[in-house]
This record gives structure tokens, sequence and C-alpha cells, in this order.
């Protein structure tokens, strides 16, 4: 009889840490799931950004000075990739070139881009934005393939400084500027 008895209450203790056991796990699992479900509601963000741009190369030649207003809206890929796409509308301002014979065009693009970024360090961020900039004017611009490699440092949580150089291949001329601007995190 005490054998028995020490039997059952052998397998009484198993059959209750086994129980516990599980207990314990399934928690920590709900626990990670928890986690999950709050980092996919906050792996994303939107940003707008303001920047001059000083026209470089060719276009420098036909252009004086530009702005630039640009949005993107980026989802986290891992802790330090972030893709996404970008838009925006450049703006750059004819040059007058002091004859009769030339009548100064300001140059407007509307591109639509996808954009990636590298997340190097807390307050540096490595990107670029690649697509085709919809030509607004002059008439006859037709756009083209545009491309802004940037680098980004954080001022505080929600803003930083973008440095880029952003580029319009066209039919024959290549239209390429320097921004210097902000970027707001909304």
């Amino acid at each position: 009889m005490k054998k028995l008895f020490l039997l059952s209450v052998i397998v009484f203790s198993t059959i209750t840490l086994t129980a516990q056991e599980a207990n314990v796990d399934l928690s920590a699992i709900e626990q990670r799931l928890d986690a999950l479900e709050k980092k996919s509601l906050t792996a994303q963000e939107a940003n707008v950004g303001l920047s001059a741009a000083l026209p470089i190369g060719n276009f420098a030649d036909i252009t004086t000075f530009g702005f630039n207003l640009d949005a993107n809206y980026l989802w986290e890929v891992s802790e330090q990739f972030d893709l996404g796409v970008a838009t925006g509308f450049h703006y750059y301002f004819g040059e007058d070139l002091g004859s009769r014979y030339y009548n100064p065009k300001d140059w407007g693009f509307l591109p639509i881009s996808a954009a990636g970024r590298f997340n190097a360090s807390e307050d540096f961020t490595i990107g670029a934005d690649v697509g085709y900039a919809i030509g607004i004017n002059p008439n006859g611009n037709d756009g083209g393939f545009y491309y802004a490699p940037k680098i980004q440092y954080g001022i505080i949580e929600t803003l930083d400084i973008v440095v880029a150089y952003k580029r319009v291949s066209l039919d024959g001329l290549s239209l390429g500027a320097i921004t210097l601007g902000v970027e707001y995190r909304l």
C-alpha cells in the first residue's frame, strides 16, 4: 500500500510539474506575440521634408536655385532596414542669362519612387529614392529616371537634417542638385 501511495504521489507530482511548465511556456509565447503585435503597429512611419536645392552640372547653367518638398512612408523590414514609397514636388528657378533671345524657364518635377533606408546608428541613416520624375514644367518636360541618395542625421527623435544629391535623367540632359533640408517624422 505504501508503494502504491508513493507511486501515486510521484505520478501526481510529475503531472503537476509538467502542467506548470506548460503554463510558463504558454505565457512566454503570449508575451512574445503581444510584443510582435505592438511592434507591427509601430513599425511604420510617415515623414515630410523641406529642402533648399543648389543645381549643379548642366542644370546650373539654366537654373539658379530650387526648393524641394518631399514625403515618404516607410515600413520596418528589420531593425536596420526600412523600405517604402516616396513622392514630392521639386521646383527650380530659371537662370536669366541677360539675353533678349532667351526667356528663363522654371523647372518642376513630381518624383514618384521607391524608398530605402539603412539605419547605421541611432542618429545616422543612409538611404536612396529611385523612381520616375514626372515633368511639370516647362512645356516639353516629359520627366525621366529619378534617383536621390541621401544621408540623414537625427537632431531629435522626430527631426533629421538631410543632405541629398537628386538627379533626373532626361533625353540628352541630366539635371542634378545638391540639397540641404530637414525631415519631420509624423
